[in-house]
Order: structure tokens, then C-alpha cells, then sequence
């Protein structure tokens, strides 16, 4: 059984389930994504995302592969290139954080430590870019938007918050938390899926880590 966590870029970007694909909700502000969505060209101003941030800044996310079937991704960037970050009464990042914008994974593989394996590779990979952290807008109460993580998902996989709101706290992980984490991420991944089973290819609905 092949497993393997792989850079996002705009060869793998059709890999992302279909509602993420042309999901904008990050990617522009308000007005904009609106826009885009009634011109019906949100995949085109996505794609156009990810070039730019690949080209300024480098990889902003990670697909998780099990058997070449995509299980899972990340995305994340530094708050300059996420408009809609600015937008919530707990902004902004902190100037020495890396935003973490969303993180999905099938059903068939939540629970298994598969999200907190994705977050330390999203930590490894901008400590080495001289950020101290990753940072996040989390959803509280009942009602979750489907672009918001969850902040008791948040949570569970070591973010502690740091600005407290009724509805969307900004919740903080440390690099030097989540680095001292047993286990190399390939080891971890190996471990975590090992008992995992692929199927056909669907798109089912999505939840968050």
C-alpha cells in the first residue's frame, strides 16, 4: 500500500475534493470571491491563487495520498496573501505565524492521527522559512462554517487560543510544541495508515482533520 504526503501545486490542485477545488472563501475578500462565484470562474481565480503563492512564497499545502487516491489536504499561508483573514474580529496573525486556512480529510480517515500529522508537516516546513508558529481562525458554537476549522478540532491537535471570541477564537501552535512531537512524519504516516483501506474514488462529504 503506497502513502505519501506530497507539495500542493497546480498539477495535483484537481486532486482537492470538488466543493475545495473552487472554493475561493480564503483565497479573496468578501466582495471578490462573491464576484468570482457569480461569474461562475471561482477554479480559474483558485489556480490563479496558487500560482502566485507558489511563485512569491513557495508550497502553501499538502495532499495526503494513500494508494494514489487523495485522503486529505491542508493549505496555508502567510496572512498578506489570505484576504479574508482581515475579516475577523479576533485578526490579525500574529507577523511571526503562518495562517492554517482549512484542513479536510475523507471520513474513512478521521480519527486516526492523520490531522495532527498534517500539521506538524505544515509546521515543519515554515519553521524552515524562520516562522515561529501557525495560527488559525477557529469556529465555536453550533453552527460551523465549512471553511472554518472547528476550534475544539483546533484543539485537539495542540492549538491553545490566543485571542478568545464567542464565535471565532484565533487559536496559536508553537513550533517548538509541535517539532518536539515523537516520530519522524513519514514514520508517523506509516504507522497511522497502515490499517487504512483505500476505495473508488468519490466525493464524499468532507470534515474537518
Amino acid at each position: 500500500m503506497g502513502r505519501r504526503i506530497a507539495p500542493l501545486t497546480l498539477d495535483n490542485l484537481g486532486d482537492l475534493p470538488l466543493p475545495c477545488r473552487s472554493c475561493v472563501f480564503w483565497e479573496l475578500d468578501p466582495v471578490s470571491a462573491r464576484v468570482a462565484e457569480e461569474s461562475g470562474k471561482p477554479e480559474l481565480e483558485k489556480e490563479g491563487w496558487i500560482s502566485a503563492v507558489l511563485l512569491e512564497w513557495g508550497s502553501c499545502g499538502r495532499v495526503v495520498y494513500v494508494d494514489e487516491l487523495p485522503v486529505g489536504y491542508v493549505l496555508y499561508a502567510p496572512p498578506a496573501y489570505v484576504p479574508r483573514s482581515s475579516a475577523f474580529p479576533t485578526s490579525p496573525v500574529s507577523p511571526d505565524a503562518v495562517q492554517l486556512m482549512v484542513s479536510r480529510l475523507l471520513p474513512g480517515y478521521q480519527r486516526q492521527g492523520i490531522g495532527r500529522v498534517l500539521v506538524q508537516t505544515v509546521v515543519k516546513d515554515v519553521v524552515g522559512r524562520g516562522f515561529k508558529a501557525i495560527e488559525a481562525f477557529g469556529a465555536a458554537g453550533r453552527e460551523t462554517p465549512s471553511c472554518l476549522l472547528p476550534a475544539d478540532h483546533l484543539r485537539a491537535v495542540g492549538f491553545k487560543t490566543v485571542r478568545p471570541h464567542h464565535r471565532y477564537p484565533r487559536l496559536r501552535l508553537e513550533a517548538r510544541t509541535t517539532l518536539s512531537w515523537k516520530g519522524d512524519v513519514e514514520v508517523a504516516l506509516e504507522r497511522l495508515l497502515g490499517g487504512a483501506r483505500g476505495g473508488p474514488r468519490k466525493e464524499p462529504a468532507l470534515r474537518p482533520f
